[in-house]
């Protein structure tokens, strides 16, 4: 029971917060290794009771959704750090995609969880702040040399969509190398209308 001062309020809302991240990061590691781990699980790797969990997302696609929207929010911010790791902003580039690849691979793994309308509005939200991160890579890699100038972040989002289809094991890693190498072919020349 609270006493309803301010102090006590913002103390339960600090700790209501930290639950609430704590919940979305045990969601993003459980699901990338299962889509359809049960929510008890995620639960107890956030440390915290099912009423909890279920009071910051009453069903399961309220945690998907939550869990994709911060996994989209977090890597469209580092694109710099990205590049800043690497000497080359083409080892950036892939490994940004690479990334990008294994968040929307979980998505498709879910199915059904992210055809609705509240899903839609999630995935469409996270399209500006994407494209935005892709032209920090692309404006880099045009510096570099290894993209001519002129091509249109929308359209190598597209384009480099294949990374979400190829086979999530070996195979499909050493494919979608020699796909991202027939890319960066394509993208030295300068974009032509047909």
């Amino acid at each position: 029971m609270t006493d309803g001062t301010p102090s006590t309020y913002g103390t339960q809302r600090k700790a209501a917060a930290r639950n609430r991240v704590a919940i979305i990061e045990a969601a993003h590691e459980l699901f990338s290794d299962n889509p359809l781990v049960p929510l008890s699980e995620v639960a107890k790797r956030a440390g915290v009771g099912a009423g909890t969990l279920y009071r910051h997302f009453p069903t399961r696609e309220d945690l998907i959704l939550a869990a994709y929207q911060h996994d989209i929010e977090r890597l469209t911010v580092t694109a710099d750090e990205v590049l800043a790791r690497h000497s080359s902003a083409k080892a950036a580039f892939i490994e940004w995609f690479e990334t990008l690849s294994a968040y929307i691979r979980i998505k498709h793994g879910l199915g059904d969880a992210l055809h609705s309308a509240a899903a839609q509005e999630v995935i469409s939200a996270s399209w500006a702040p994407t494209t935005a991160a892709v032209a920090k890579l692309v404006d880099a890699c045009v510096a570099e040399g290894t993209i001519a100038a002129g091509h249109d972040p929308a359209d190598i989002i597209m384009l480099m969509s294949f990374l979400w289809r190829v086979a999530n094991n070996d195979d499909g890693m050493a494919q979608g190398r020699r796909l991202i190498a027939a890319v960066f072919s394509g993208l030295k020349e300068v974009p032509q209308p047909i």
